[in-house]
């Protein structure tokens, strides 16, 4: 090889090598790390207690017949947990590095063909194939939500961490002590109420009904007289005392079926 060449080409190959050693010497990014407290688009991150997700998926007795949506899904947690329990589950969330991190984890877990992850604005979400929704929201978001969430199918179950949903009270709430120090320690859980407002006829006559989210009143008139009601209902499933009888029953479509 000419002098001139070989000059050139050793000045080329020491660059290279020093182009090389550089970008070794340079630190690979750091992978996405949340905060506590960061901010959100509605609220700000605050993980969910793991034996508060526990208790959650075990107050919505969960079964791998659901579809889990998990509503600001975070880290991704409660739908990890929710996949190894054998459960088809979601996550929205709008920070798409918390979604990448959430996609992350679910791999580390193995998870993945039953836990995923969308990028979305939680009120511009379709919520209505799910069977069980999670939530960690603040209350007024809860409110925002809650007509939507309404419309769902009856005994749709709906959990929540700490935060109510205004005058339509929890069904059941747990507060967990072993494995929870922080305060975000309770569960709400709510069932979807069938609307049932209206006149029926019954075998005992002809009962009227008032409904107050999953609350009941109204009257039976039987035999001569009208006696109050107060009711529940749970789902589709109906319960209410009148005249010192309890009776149970089933919405049908719009037919109520007393057992």
């Amino acid at each position: 090889m000419h002098y001139r060449y070989r000059r050139a080409f050793a000045f080329l190959l020491a660059a290279a090598f020093s182009t090389l050693a550089f970008a070794q010497a340079q630190k690979a990014p750091a992978a996405y790390e949340p905060s506590v407290g960061q901010e959100g688009k509605d609220v700000v991150w605050v993980p969910t207690p793991q034996a508060l997700v526990d208790k959650m998926l075990d107050m919505a007795k969960v079964t791998p017949a659901d579809f889990l949506m998990d509503l600001g899904s975070g880290d991704g947690r409660t739908v990890i947990t929710a996949a190894k329990r054998g459960v088809r589950a979601k996550g929205i969330e709008y920070n798409p590095d918390m979604v990448e991190l959430s996609r992350r984890n679910a791999e580390k877990e193995g998870v993945t063909s039953r836990a995923t992850f969308e990028k979305a604005d939680l009120f511009e979400t379709d919520f209505s194939k799910a069977t069980v929704i999670t939530m960690f929201l603040l209350p007024d978001i809860n409110l925002k939500l809650r007509p939507k969430i309404l419309d769902l199918k009856p005994g749709t179950r709906i959990v929540s961490n700490t935060f109510t949903m205004g005058d339509w009270k929890a069904d059941e709430t747990q507060t967990v002590d072993n494995g929870c120090s922080s305060s975000w320690c309770t569960a709400l859980l709510w069932i979807v109420p069938a609307k049932v407002a209206g006149d029926y006829k019954i075998p005992q006559g002809d009962l009227t009904l008032k409904q107050n989210f999953q609350m009941l009143t109204g009257t039976l008139r039987t035999e001569g007289r009208s006696v109050p009601v107060q009711g529940k209902v749970r789902g589709e499933q109906i319960s209410f005392t009148a005249g010192g009888k309890e009776y149970k029953g089933k919405l049908n479509g719009k037919t109520l079926s007393l057992q």
